[in-house]
């Protein structure tokens, strides 16, 4: 369950936002500067808000009248961001278990290889980044992300840096995440055909503030501009 109340003044730029539910992916769709990285950045606790709450599985993360803010690295929440942001220096199984050792994560054979299968990444372990596809290096940043075993995760255009054949790679990879993985997630993207296959709810943004909320189908036809 994650339920957002938040409000943030960003120089010329005022975000607000209220949205909350249990979906398996909370899709936050919008053109780009209507606000959708900086709400995801207050959910993984790297921005904090001026004033509201963000509470997960009942756990208040931020409440500004509380003077509470329980800091990105104790909030159990894996963050994949556009580019994969792997070690250059470390090989595919060492960038796996990064975010698991750094989270102080037992380790765990069996999830790993789960892990492994679902994405498809069985092949690579033994090479470094540089030796990857784009579409490649993000199942690996998927993978380090679970590995460290979030309640929830935070997807921010993850297929944005990939041309039209990576992304059709990718996205079944993505669908599995969400039917298979049984974390929940939020997806951000400006695109309208990756929503509906992805999102199982939808929060429109529009200018710092919430356009519209509920399932797919308030999609517009197209996609909006990057």
């Amino acid at each position: 369950m994650l339920r957002v109340e938040v409000s943030k003044q960003l120089g010329d730029f005022h975000l607000k936002a209220s949205f909350g539910g249990e979906a398996r992916v909370t899709g936050l769709f919008g053109a780009s500067g209507a606000g959708k990285t900086s709400l995801i950045n207050m959910i993984a606790g790297l921005l904090r808000p001026d004033r509201g709450m963000i509470v997960i599985d009942g756990e208040i993360l931020d409440d500004t009248s509380a003077h509470t803010h329980v800091p990105a690295h104790r909030r159990r929440i894996g963050y994949v961001f556009q580019d994969a942001r792997l070690f250059p220096h470390l090989d595919v199984r060492q960038n796996l278990d990064y975010g698991r050792r750094m989270n102080r994560v037992v380790d765990d054979p069996a999830q790993r290889a789960r892990v492994i299968d679902l994405l498809d990444v069985g092949g690579l372990l033994d090479r470094r980044p540089g030796q990857l596809s784009g579409g490649e290096r993000q199942r690996v940043a998927l993978g380090r992300a679970l590995l460290a075993q979030p309640r929830l995760l935070l997807l921010d255009e993850p297929l944005g840096s990939l041309d039209d054949e990576r992304k059709v790679e990718i996205l079944p990879y993505l669908v599995r995440l969400r039917d298979e993985a049984n974390v929940p997630m939020v997806y951000v993207s400006h695109d309208a055909n990756e929503m509906r296959q992805l999102a199982t709810s939808v929060v429109m943004l529009n200018r710092g503030r919430v356009a519209g909320f509920g399932g797919i189908e308030i999609l517009p036809g197209a996609s909006l501009p990057a």
